[in-house]
């Protein structure tokens, strides 16, 4: 499946926004990975992000990382820098945004 979301980085933080996003840590990439998803690519427009990811579930995948030490400390971090943030545990699945058009 494909997921579209939508969320807001901070003004004063997109250059600390973008500094994490290059250091990633590979146990959280890999964790995103074994929760059965396949890409994930983050757009910033000004402050505005738009990510597209595809995966299985996304339920499944928000729960199996819910609890995981090292997404918990990275959505702790993201709060800092986000204005509107994502409710990245299996509550928030279905935050995605809808589909207007596709080709």
């Amino acid at each position: 499946m494909r997921v579209a979301l939508h969320t807001r980085v901070r003004a004063d933080r997109i250059e600390e926004y973008e500094a994490a996003h290059r250091e990633v840590p590979e146990e959280l990439t890999d964790a995103i990975r074994a929760a059965g998803a396949t890409s994930w690519t983050i757009w910033r427009s000004g402050t505005e992000l738009f990510h597209v990811l595809e995966c299985e579930d996304y339920a499944r995948l928000l729960a199996e990382l819910e609890k995981l030490p090292v997404n918990v400390a990275w959505q702790a971090r993201m709060g800092e820098l986000l204005d509107v943030s994502h409710d990245y545990s299996a509550d928030g699945a279905a935050a995605g945004l809808p589909v207007a058009w596709e080709l």
